[in-house]
């Protein structure tokens, strides 16, 4: 079937600097899924990228470095060389709307204010391509410092159970359908 989710994506912003902060938790959710494999990403120059077996299922994870706002160009180029359609990206990033912890399966939608997705849509020409929403929460201040911002240490057990969470539901995903996948995890906290 080629509707088959071929290319999973998680957006972030490259650099040491944006490590653990919740605008790159699509960053960590592919890290995790990397590590559950026992690999490594391999560099690009508009992405780094790992192909991953799971539930014996080829799909090549991707993580644009082109930064949050210019996503969609790196993931575009990526579609175009393999040939593959946007429902068959599955698109891992966080959301300020949802609380930390929570994931929501969507096939397609709009923006939401997020520039990431923004870019997708741009470059794609479509707003329908599957999503995995990751809570961070909302800001108590500036929307900016707070997707900036690293994840508190009491708040890094949280994220720990969402990476997991996260690989787990890409892992339903894959094997089962982004349906299955969906009416597992969208009733979850």
């Amino acid at each position: 079937m080629d509707s088959e989710i071929k290319l999973i994506v998680g957006l972030g912003n490259p650099g040491q600097k944006y490590d653990w902060t919740r605008h790159n938790i699509g960053f960590l959710a592919l890290d995790e899924m990397v590590r559950r494999d026992g690999a490594k990403f391999a560099n690009h120059l508009k992405w780094r990228a790992h192909v991953a077996k799971m539930s014996g299922i080829s799909a090549l994870l991707m993580k644009p470095q082109t930064f949050m706002n210019e996503s969609g160009r790196a993931v575009a180029a990526a579609m175009k060389f393999y040939k593959w359609k946007p429902e068959q990206v599955l698109v891992l990033f966080d959301d300020i709307s949802l609380p930390l912890g929570t994931l929501r399966f969507r096939m397609k939608g709009s923006a939401g204010g997020h520039n990431g997705i923004k870019s997708l849509i741009a470059h794609l020409g479509t707003n329908e391509f599957p999503r995995l929403k990751m809570g961070i929460g909302g800001p108590e201040g500036a929307l900016v410092g707070h997707v900036l911002g690293k994840f508190s240490p009491d708040e890094r057990n949280e994220v720990q159970n969402t990476l997991a969470s996260s690989a787990d539901a890409v892992q339903l995903a894959l094997s089962q359908g982004l349906g299955a996948a969906a009416n597992s995890y969208n009733s979850r906290k």
